[in-house]
């Protein structure tokens, strides 16, 4: 579709005291989807989840459409 385009995010959590998932940073945006996925199991090894997610949004009439989760280990929260 016209007008469309795709954005790719990767967050990390960690785990509070009572076992929560909170995220470790802010969203980062992630220029390809492949190089998101190395970086995320990468992450993975050194926090309690993560996750890694694209979405397709429409700018000009103001529409953004579900997270599509591409990779995802461990306990993660809500990053929507």
């Amino acid at each position: 579709m016209p007008g469309t385009f795709t954005s790719c995010f990767l967050l990390a959590f960690d785990l509070d005291d009572l076992g929560q998932p909170v995220p470790a940073f802010e969203p980062r945006p992630v220029s390809d989807p492949l190089d998101g996925q190395r970086e995320a199991e990468a992450l993975s090894a050194r926090h309690g989840g993560v996750v890694l997610w694209r979405r397709q949004g429409a700018p000009a009439i103001g529409e953004e459409g579900e997270p599509e989760v591409l990779f995802s280990a461990g306990r993660i929260g809500d990053f929507n």
